[in-house]
């Protein structure tokens, strides 16, 4: 290190690579309306599957450690989320992506999909196919078809046609220890939500308060869980299951209504939650309230916004429903190299959330 370097503070930059047998994973950073999300672009594990599920199914069974290495800490954080590419499994398909988060996996995402498309797109790991202004993705819930704004710097919102979204439940009824009985609607927007009013239970969306939304929302996801049967019309059971909480009230300052999401084990999204306004805009259409084409504007718990409208109407099985486009955008903040040392005892990750779980690999 030179003198100048050492007076300044800044040490001399130097050229290293982790040794042979060290693991590395290739990533880039972003994150979509404050909600993270970590793209895996190298070293991930082939997956077996002919659908997006099957290979869902693969990656749970027999790959999961990847996912707690670099979704849970020391690489990652409790409300880390990530995704993988993978080759399509439609004849039309330009990609297929897997999601991960601190419990597992995904059924669909929606600021996944946003970031997915600016990292793809303004990174080179996608392209636009020739004269095509959209993507065709193919999800674990289905096929998602994502349109970029093209700008001077690079990709600016993103709107995607999320799948089928319906009602399933107006005001059902729960018996939530320590709560009593908690009132909430339920919805499917690529994952099924239960929609509570904040204000009936004592909360406030507010940052405040996200110890409490984390832990009261867990207890209403248990107690859902415990006293419902998830049955997607049309889907694979791997749907069939209760992705989280969501908690709202009225908005001031132009958006509709603001909401914060309650999900996987504990994990609180700092977006509006794209599969989850899917499922609001299912509400509310149903209710009469949201037209055909009308944007319906949510807030998120940091005051962030998506904005959703119906796109138009169809069937779930034997469901109405209804097909929402979301609008948002992303940004990318790191393009980072991870490394497992080979005795790295944390190499599985460490899970701590509200009680103090932990889950070394």
């Amino acid at each position: 290190m030179s003198a100048h370097s050492q007076a300044a503070g800044r040490p001399a930059p130097i050229e290293w690579n982790p040794p042979a047998g060290w693991t590395r994973f290739r990533v880039i950073d972003a994150h979509t309306a404050g909600e993270p999300l970590r793209v895996i672009t190298g070293d991930y594990p082939e997956l077996e599957g002919s659908t997006i599920l099957e290979m869902r199914r693969d990656a749970r069974d027999h790959h999961d450690a990847v996912r707690r290495a670099l979704m849970l800490e020391p690489r990652g954080h409790a409300d880390m989320y990530g995704c993988v590419l993978t080759r399509p499994v439609t004849e039309d398909g330009d990609v297929g992506v897997l999601f991960l988060h601190n419990e597992g996996y995904s059924t669909m995402c929606g600021h996944g999909i946003i970031g997915l498309v600016k990292v793809g797109l303004d990174c080179g790991l996608l392209q636009l196919p020739p004269g095509q202004d959209v993507l065709r993705i193919d999800s674990p819930a289905g096929r998602i078809t994502a349109r970029p704004a093209i700008t001077a710097d690079g990709v600016g919102d993103v709107s995607f046609e999320n799948v089928p979204s319906f009602v399933l439940g107006r005001a059902c009824s729960v018996n939530v220890q320590g709560l009593g009985p908690v009132t909430y609607d339920l919805a499917y927007g690529g994952a099924f939500y239960a929609y509570v009013d904040a204000a009936s239970i004592g909360l406030e969306v507010e940052p405040s308060q996200v110890d409490r939304l984390i832990s009261v929302g867990m207890d209403i996801k248990r107690a859902v869980m415990a006293s419902h049967t998830f049955a997607h019309p049309e889907g694979d059971e791997d749907l069939n299951f209760l992705y989280g909480v969501i908690f709202t009230q009225p908005a001031d300052g132009g958006a509709h209504l603001r909401n914060v999401c309650i999900f996987a084990d504990g994990e609180v999204d700092r977006s509006p939650t794209g599969t989850g306004v899917s499922g609001r805009a299912a509400i509310e259409h149903a209710s009469g309230r949201l037209a055909i084409g009308e944007p319906l504007i949510i807030e998120s718990l940091i005051g962030t916004r998506f904005s959703v409208r119906v796109a138009r109407e169809t069937r779930a099985g034997d469901l109405e429903a209804i097909v929402p486009e979301v609008t948002g955008r992303a940004y990318i903040t790191g393009v980072n190299e991870l490394v497992i040392e080979p005795h790295d005892p944390l190499a599985g990750g460490v899970f701590l959330r509200g009680g103090g779980s932990t889950d070394p690999g």
